[in-house]
């Protein structure tokens, strides 16, 4: 019997060739470009987007995180020739970080706390699902949206877009 975590790591490099495909169609010159002022700029969703594998991979590491710790403020892609290098690496981080859970550990609980007050403990292996995965997919969702918005192309993400049909129909 395989871990529990192999199922993860397997959706993890499934997902990674759809984000690419997503990042690998950013616009260098648009990266300022927001579409609304409430919004992330198109650099900083798409930098967000590559490094979320990497970044949920180390939180889920510890035993508990205080929102103290967490940076929310998302720097932005200085080009978009760095979107597909931190992209690989952070996968290839979480893959490792995660790789190394054993069952024991992915199912122990992980604790996200604002100082004594407790806001989210969940198994860790419920972490990767809904914090690293679901989120990831998320935020690609929204830099579908922003590439429309911009006239550039969207990929076929899980089956055809307006302009991609992978089924050749």
């Amino acid at each position: 019997m395989g871990r529990m975590i192999e199922p993860m790591l397997m959706e993890l490099e499934q997902e990674a060739a759809a984000t690419r495909r997503l990042l690998e169609r950013v616009p260098s010159e648009k990266l300022g470009w927001k579409p609304h002022p409430k919004s992330m700029s198109l650099g900083q969703l798409a930098l967000h987007i590559a490094t979320i594998p990497d970044a949920i991979a180390k939180f889920v590491q510890k035993e508990r995180l205080d929102y103290g710790e967490v940076h929310m403020e998302q720097p932005a892609a200085e080009s978009a020739s760095q979107l597909l290098p931190a992209l690989e690496d952070s996968v290839k981080s979480a893959k490792a970080i995660l790789g190394g859970l054993d069952d024991e550990t992915a199912m122990s609980t992980w604790i996200f706390t604002k100082g004594a007050q407790t806001l989210f403990s969940a198994p860790r292996i419920g972490v990767v699902r809904t914090i690293l995965l679901n989120h990831w997919y998320h935020h690609r969702g929204q830099l579908t949206v922003y590439l429309r918005l911009l006239g550039v192309p969207v990929p076929s993400v899980y089956g055809p877009s307006a302009d991609e049909n992978p089924f050749g129909m």
